[in-house]
């Protein structure tokens, strides 16, 4: 018996979720075409739920759509991601000092947790791990901060990073120089200093855009 595909608004916000987390987990390419016969019948959606997904991530800047040729991850170059990079400064500072001013004993034990297991994961050399506790690490940060406006418009600007952020996390020696800079993150926090967590957060991500040129150039 053929099952019935889900429509109206449930099933489009089902399907964006879906793509939504295969772009997040690097599981979808940058240039990738995205046919929506495939994608609908992989999420038991309708054609109609399925496309209303697809221009709600192309309006959140994943998807690009081609006229009269569908769909397709969208491609970000180095010189945007720097300048994705650059607003993440500011965006990812304010809730880093917000969390140091909100953060709780628990929480603190939380962060200091996550900061060992991303030195073990550096020390046994697995880049993809120490990329998986990276994102936890700033995804903590900012709901600790609860900065909803702040955190809603990191989430859009983070998706669009995914593809160049498995690329840091590969590169020979980038994970040592940003462990230093997340440790560091950490303390600010857990010290309740919300300037050193904002300066702290400031130089990483500079840190970032630096190590993005620097790719590039290679």
């Amino acid at each position: 018996m053929t099952k019935t595909p889900r429509e109206g608004a449930a099933a489009t916000r089902l399907a964006a979720d879906a793509l939504r987390a295969a772009l997040m987990n690097g599981d979808l390419a940058p240039g990738q075409r995205l046919v929506e016969a495939e994608l609908a019948e992989s999420f038991s959606v309708s054609r109609a739920s399925l496309r209303t997904a697809l221009f709600d991530l192309a309006a959140e800047g994943l998807v690009e759509r081609i006229p009269n040729r569908g769909a397709r991850v969208r491609v970000v170059s180095v010189a945007e991601a720097v300048a994705i990079t650059e607003c993440r400064m500011v965006l990812e500072g304010l809730c880093a000092a917000k969390a140091a001013e909100r953060v709780t004993d628990e929480q603190i034990s939380v962060l200091t947790d996550l900061g060992d297991k991303m030195q073990r994961a550096v020390a046994d050399g697995d880049p993809m791990k120490y990329s998986a506790l990276n994102r936890e690490l700033h995804r903590l940060v900012r709901e600790y901060a609860a900065q909803p406006v702040a955190s809603g418009l990191l989430d859009r600007l983070n998706g669009q990073l995914v593809r160049h952020q498995f690329r840091l996390a590969l590169r020979a020696g980038r994970p040592q120089v940003s462990l230093r800079e997340h440790l560091a993150i950490i303390d600010g926090i857990a010290r309740r200093e919300p300037t050193d967590a904002e300066a702290a957060t400031r130089a990483h991500l500079s840190s970032v855009i630096t190590a993005l040129q620097e790719a590039d150039a290679e």
